[in-house]
């Protein structure tokens, strides 16, 4: 059959990105402590287009990601972006993969089990280098120091969303970087509380009142001690309780004792040795 996409194109104009959008997949996730997980996925996945050709081939994309769907997770996703740019032709490869995933939580006081969803996502580059970040989105509880510090009676707050996008050198799981957003809150949120369980919530969240930017800095300090990291950036956004508005405070950065992103020691080497300039002639 005739292939209209590998045509010939005389616009001489290349795409940066061309590929699916939106597409719903059951996949399998790593789940600490069930070992796997299964969900739906929204993916999207792209490569970039030569401007020679016309079109690219939207099934192979398709194709790739039914060939991995009972193991898509971090150690896999390098393949698929191998596969994606040998069977479309491409330099370079990116897949988004965000995917609701629960966790299942024990109230404070009365111990009842129940599931607490969070947001993740995985997003990966293969072009000239490797890239891969890890994401989270944690709800969360905030009380605000002011009102406490100022009002007689009480002290108002909200919930909140702590997201979490990290790159990392060794493995890093999901559960993680949830309880790193949920140790830098007032306090975590539960689906499921009975009455004593509210008492234990609202004196924890009392007593541990935190502004927006005490809470992205918090995850930092956590962020810039775990060797593991090389890069994440953190974002809080309170869904105000006595204000038409949210607030919000980000941070991104590398840690401090990070090495760059992929260098080996031996290249870290190599860059550190000085540079050799020869015998000076005559």
């Amino acid at each position: 059959m005739k292939d209209v996409q590998s045509q010939a194109d005389d616009r001489n104009i290349p795409i940066d990105r061309v590929g699916v959008k939106g597409l719903r997949y059951p996949i399998t996730v790593l789940d600490r402590a069930r070992k796997k997980q299964h969900t739906i996925a929204s993916v999207n996945m792209f490569v970039n287009l030569p401007h020679r050709f016309r079109g690219t081939h939207m099934s192979r994309f398709v194709e790739i990601l039914s060939e991995h769907r009972d193991a898509l997770h971090i150690d896999t996703i390098s393949d698929i972006l191998e596969k994606m740019k040998d069977r479309l032709d491409a330099e370079e490869a990116h897949m988004e993969v965000a995917f609701p995933y629960f966790i299942e939580k024990k109230a404070p006081a009365s111990g009842t089990a129940s599931l607490m969803e969070y947001g993740c996502s995985y997003v990966g580059t293969l072009g000239r280098r490797r890239d891969f970040i890890l994401g989270v989105s944690v709800p969360v509880t905030t009380v605000c120091p002011c009102s406490k510090e100022i009002s007689d009676r009480g002290a108002h707050n909200q919930r909140s969303v702590v997201t979490i996008r990290a790159r990392f050198r060794k493995f890093v799981w999901i559960e993680e970087l949830v309880e790193t957003a949920e140790a830098a809150a007032s306090c975590p949120i539960w689906p499921l509380l009975k009455r004593s369980d509210e008492k234990a919530v609202t004196e924890r969240a009392y007593d541990h009142p935190r502004f927006v930017e005490d809470v992205v800095r918090e995850v930092a300090l956590r962020l810039d001690r775990d060797p593991r990291i090389v890069w994440y950036r953190v974002e809080s956004e309170n869904m105000e309780s006595i204000h038409n508005h949210n607030a919000y405070a980000s941070i991104e950065r590398r840690p401090p004792s990070a090495k760059p992103a992929g260098a080996s020691p031996r290249k870290a080497a190599e860059r550190k040795r000085p540079v050799s300039r020869g015998k000076r002639r005559g």
